[in-house]
């Protein structure tokens, strides 16, 4: 019983490093404005809304930004596209307290990029990068390859919480086989 619960808890842990990434390694450590990234890569980048809704938090992301697991947050899930194949699926999570203030449009991007309005405010400070390989069972992983035709036998997959005076947004960006082969 001891062990199963280890391995239990061991699928929603992530990691400070992402072991044995191998291809996707320099966009997995690369710390900076991913959407920047994309941008300067494909001329033809944009951000293709999925959902946006209030849900209950998934397992792994409550505890990083200190709240119950029971929670009601906005969920914001969008697949980045250059070349016109998708790169990137990323999905956002922000407290309910978290949408009043300044941050209080972020359930509104629509197709706007998250990360050029996070990125562009100096004052904005961002936790370090985890990171996880998502395996078929988890649930990250099950949204990210609704919107591929070859489903991979894993996902790689970065995340961080960035705050903004008392408000807070988990960003995780889950990488597309797309973006290595391209």
């Amino acid at each position: 019983m001891k062990n199963r619960k280890h391995n239990s808890q061991a699928r929603y842990r992530w990691l400070v490093k992402p072991l044995l990434s191998h291809a996707y390694r320099p966009w997995l450590i690369n710390n900076q404005s991913l959407t920047a990234r994309l941008q300067q890569r494909y001329s033809d980048f944009y951000v293709v809304p999925l959902a946006v809704n209030f849900l209950k938090p998934i397992r792994d992301e409550a505890a990083p930004l200190n709240l119950s697991a029971d929670k009601i947050v906005l969920v914001r899930d969008v697949l980045l596209y250059g070349g016109q194949s998708p790169m990137v699926f990323a999905h956002s999570i922000l407290p309910r307290k978290s949408l009043r203030g300044v941050w209080h449009d972020l359930g509104k991007l629509g197709n706007k990029p998250l990360g050029a309005t996070l990125f562009a405010n100096p004052k904005v400070k961002r936790t370090a990068l985890s990171y996880k390989k998502l395996s078929p069972n988890h649930v990250l992983y099950q949204h990210a390859i609704q919107h591929l035709a070859d489903k991979p036998a894993s996902l790689w997959a970065r995340r961080s919480v960035f705050s903004l005076n008392c408000a807070t947004i988990m960003v995780t960006e889950v990488f597309l086989p797309n973006i290595i082969c391209s």
